[in-house]
């Protein structure tokens, strides 16, 4: 297993080798098994011409496979090493699948203001079960998870669903701006990046015949609390407000502990 990159200088991490084949094997039949039976939480994120990007969220409890994956292949030990914590929670999970020729760029932004949690030790696991393309990876900015919180918005019509408009500041431009360093990786299956929540982020849409499944986790370290949020976050939690007070830890069933340090 080899390491690129500082998590806490970068906000982002890949990791070659990270998974055996036989880990790799798994994630693959947990994409394919949520595909096979979407959740009431999928959804479609690209355009009805434009190929399939397709989305599901929080499928742990009801896929063997995905629940085994997420405690057996190691991914909260290197979430924890990379993050200095001495506790790893499971958050949630996340199936990104774009099909051959979808063109939808997924566009600029950071995940920790769609979410209902707040804390510095975060981290986002982003594993293909297909080899990436550098046209069709992951990109981030490189240090931008030391910056300020910027709006979120939908992907397609860029709503402001969660923060009111003006409560946060609009992304600035990025492509093409000499201001920001843009990382990115080819990557093979075994091989995933990690990054910070506030890590901000895009990827390039999916050519030829290429198809690009992608297993994502999302880990909480020693800080992070839970945050009662007065809209619906994404994911959604139904319920959780009941049982967790705003800023509490995040000591529930839901977010069952994955690696504690020796």
């Amino acid at each position: 297993m080899q390491v690129e990159g500082d998590f806490w200088r970068d906000g982002v991490v890949c990791v070659r080798g990270a998974f055996s084949p036989e880990h790799v094997a798994l994630a693959q039949e947990a994409i394919d098994a949520n595909l096979a039976d979407l959740s009431s939480l999928a959804k479609r994120a690209s355009d009805a011409d434009d190929g399939a990007f397709v989305e599901d969220f929080c499928s742990w409890q009801r896929i063997p496979a995905l629940e085994r994956f997420i405690r057996e292949s190691g991914a909260g030990r290197i979430a924890g090493e990379l993050m200095g914590a001495q506790t790893v929670r499971l958050y949630h999970d996340h199936v990104l699948v774009k099909e051959p020729g979808t063109r939808q760029r997924t566009p600029w932004h950071q995940d920790q203001p769609y979410y209902n949690v707040d804390g510095r030790m975060n981290i986002s696991m982003w594993c293909p079960v297909d080899p990436v393309t550098r046209a069709s990876t992951l990109e981030f900015v490189r240090g931008s998870h030391l910056g300020p919180w910027f709006m979120p918005r939908t992907f397609l019509d860029g709503q402001a669903k969660w923060f009111p408009d003006g409560a946060l500041a609009e992304l600035p431009q990025i492509d093409g701006n000499p201001d920001f360093e843009v990382l990115g990786w080819e990557l093979e299956p075994g091989d995933a990046v990690f990054f910070h929540m506030l890590t901000l982020h895009s990827a390039g849409g999916v050519s030829g015949a290429h198809r690009r499944r992608v297993l994502s986790v999302r880990f909480l370290g020693d800080d992070m609390v839970h945050v009662v949020r007065p809209w619906v976050t994404s994911p959604p939690f139904p319920g959780l407000a009941d049982e967790l007070a705003d800023g509490a830890p995040l000591d529930h069933p839901l977010f069952p502990v994955l690696w504690e340090s020796a």
